[in-house]
């Protein structure tokens, strides 16, 4: 194994998923994945600590604070625990502390699956609220701290100053209900508790807070004024005398082995619960003995936090079924004999496409090991071969659509097929749905039942019918197809907004093929109207930053279309805005012939947005340094851009340096 390039892409790989926890809330792998990563990277960092980064990920503890709220420095630095991931390693844990100190105890509690928040009261009144940050500054989220009902606003022992720690959560009820009020509504649905709750945590409006109905478990005393205390046990049952509700069922115990099954324990019990887990946590109940033990340079050695590996079973491939998306993506599903995973029926899951299906060498008929990935979604993991029925073939994808029988091609990655009908109903139904999402046209109250039922009576077809719905008021009040008459009156009012919208997000509605957000904003910032989009040859889509061929051609494929030219025509007749609002503001060229690289993970912007920004003032994104190169912009795991630009003494910069001179 190359070393050196392991421990690259490991930080590159630890930079891009914290990212996606902590700042984006939307983790693409499991919590147990994640950390597995973290352990293999410090563990070669201390085998090799000539390639170890000077800022490395690893000595830091969550995310970055963010711009929408105000920084707080942490009186007492928010710091990680030391992750373990079998019995052996619990075992080792609690045996080496008991070897120097013989008479200690441990508690073994609940690792809440939440957003770390420190309190802070003075003279028994809640004066602040702190979110993780980056374990040194964190932000205050005070406003919405008061907004959940399980922090106390006022203590009765009225202390200098108190400050505690817990994890705000989402209950089960709290969560399937606010998903439901999304899925209504056709907001973004979160995959778990956690996300949920650490995304409404960064809302700027408290009612939303009140709303979504968070909750809060504390499991540490940071620090209290005026008073003492011997162990940490003590200081949960004085915080629950104070109106705290402290992390449930905390445990006691002496030895190994009783530690290790209270983590049994809790996980028997975890899929129970109404409130979701990402471990167990053992901890030294003294607290002088842990102020003897001390830490290490990144970890305290009192404490050590275990994690589930993901649930895991057997079950039946009964067969394999092709879903077709909205902008006609083919995607193998597997037919699963129904098992209870994770507290949830499982009857199928992605096979993701042929390349998947064929390293796996998934079979209808085979005995499968099925897990959820993240605890989220169902995958196959892996085929148990020797329970293989005799005469069982290789599964190969469909040369045709399922849905509507044109041929299928496939995409330019080369790893998924793709419906190449002109007037797929599948592509059709969801595209529609994606039209006035919040992603693209934002139409209120135009959830996916609505428009199902919509596209069921015949009253939406095709984009352009949405804005003809008008006609039809009276009979969509008399019929209740979307709701009584307030609720089809908002939805009309929302259609006659959206016709004001800048090209941008009418570019994305039409799912393009590789036309997401960020290149619809391309395209409207570089053209005055969608004619001249239409109109554009695959050479000056090709120029475009970012726009390699592939997507230049994709685009110039779209309209070209008759059905498009179509389309245009009708929403034009309609009234819907088809002018840039972005290309016809004033011209600012601030960075005109100024050359930017962008290295490392940024704090709040992902590189398309900063590249997004650069051009916008008229400045260029290179991806390598030279001596041309007028700035670096450096974000966390920089790597080897950031050595080379301090080796020809380029000017490096921060995202708060950047966003500066952009103002």
């Amino acid at each position: 194994m190359d070393v050196q390039k392991r421990m690259e892409e490991l930080y590159r790989l630890i930079a891009y998923h914290s990212e996606r926890y902590y700042n984006q809330d939307d983790p693409e792998i499991s919590d147990f994945d994640y950390d597995k990563l973290n352990v293999e990277l410090r563990t070669l960092e201390a085998q090799y600590p000539m390639f170890a980064m000077e800022n490395s990920i690893t000595k830091r503890v969550g995310g970055q604070a963010g711009d929408k709220f105000k920084k707080v420095q942490h009186d007492v630095p928010v710091i990680s625990l030391q992750d373990v991931f079998s019995k052996e390693d619990v075992l080792s844990f609690v045996e080496k502390v008991k070897a120097e100190y013989p008479d200690a105890k441990f508690t073994v509690e609940k690792k809440i699956d939440g957003l770390t928040l420190v309190l802070r009261y003075r003279n028994g009144k809640l004066v602040d609220a702190i979110t993780r940050g980056d374990g040194a500054v964190g932000e205050s989220v005070y406003d919405n701290a008061l907004a959940i009902r399980s922090i106390p606003k006022e203590i009765p022992e009225k202390l200098p100053y108190l400050e505690v720690r817990g994890e705000v959560y989402m209950s089960s009820e709290s969560f399937e209900a606010f998903n439901k009020k999304q899925e209504e509504s056709g907001g973004k649905i979160y995959a778990n508790r956690r996300n949920s709750a650490a995304g409404t945590m960064r809302q700027l409006d408290p009612e939303i807070v009140r709303q979504r109905g968070l909750d809060i478990f504390i499991f540490n005393l940071e620090i209290a004024e005026g008073k003492t205390f011997t162990s940490h046990k003590e200081t949960l049952e004085w915080l629950e005398t104070l109106g705290f509700t402290t992390v449930p069922d905390t445990m006691l115990v002496s030895t190994p082995q009783e530690a290790w099954d209270a983590i049994q324990h809790i996980g028997d019990v975890r899929w129970h619960l109404n409130y979701g887990l990402d471990g167990a946590v053992v901890k030294v109940d003294s607290l002088e003995t842990r102020r003897q033990l001390g830490m290490t340079a990144k970890v305290p050695r009192w404490a050590v936090a275990y994690k589930y590996p993901p649930e895991q079973k057997e079950t039946v491939v009964e067969d394999i079924l092709v879903q077709v998306g909205r902008t006609g993506r083919m995607t193998p599903l597997a037919v699963l004999k129904p098992i209870q995973l994770a507290e949830t029926t499982v009857a199928r899951a992605t096979l993701n496409n042929q390349d998947y299906i064929d390293e796996k060498d998934v079979r209808i008929g085979d005995t499968v090991i099925v897990r959820k990935a993240g605890d989220i979604i169902p995958e196959v993991f892996s085929v148990v071969k020797e329970k293989r029925p005799e005469g069982s073939v290789p599964y190969k994808m469909p040369e045709f659509c399922p849905v509507c029988g044109a041929p299928a091609e496939r995409e330019a990655d080369g790893a998924h097929l793709h419906c190449t009908g002109t007037a797929c109903p599948a592509k059709d139904g969801r595209s529609l749905s994606y039209f006035v999402s919040k992603d693209a046209m934002d139409i209120d109250g135009f959830g996916p039942a609505a428009m199902e039922a919509l596209i069921a009576d015949g009253y939406i077809k095709t984009i352009p019918d949405i804005y003809l719905l008008k006609n039809h008021r009276e009979e969509l009040i008399e019929a209740g197809t979307v709701g009584k008459q307030k609720t089809v009156d908002k939805l009309l009012e929302s259609i006659e907004r959206s016709k004001n919208n800048d090209i941008d997000d009418l570019l994305t509605g039409f799912g393009i093929r590789n036309i997401g957000k960020q290149s619809a904003k391309v395209l409207a910032s570089n053209f005055p109207d969608l004619d001249a989009i239409a109109a554009a040859s695959v050479e000056d889509l090709t120029a475009l930053p970012d726009f390699g061929a592939v997507v230049a051609n994709d685009v110039y494929s779209f309209f070209r279309k008759p059905e498009t030219a179509e389309m245009l025509s009708r929403l034009k007749e309609y009234g819907v805005n088809m002018t840039s609002l972005m290309a016809s503001k004033k011209k600012d060229d601030r960075f005109a012939g100024k050359t930017f690289v962008l290295t490392g993970t940024l704090p709040t912007l992902t590189r398309d947005e900063a590249s997004a920004i650069i051009e916008s003032f008229g400045g260029k994104s290179a991806s390598s340094v030279s001596k041309k190169t007028d700035y670096v912009l450096a974000g966390e795991a920089a790597g080897s851009k950031l050595t080379k630009a301090q080796e020809l003494g380029i000017p490096v910069i921060d995202e708060d340096e950047f966003l500066a001179m952009t103002r």
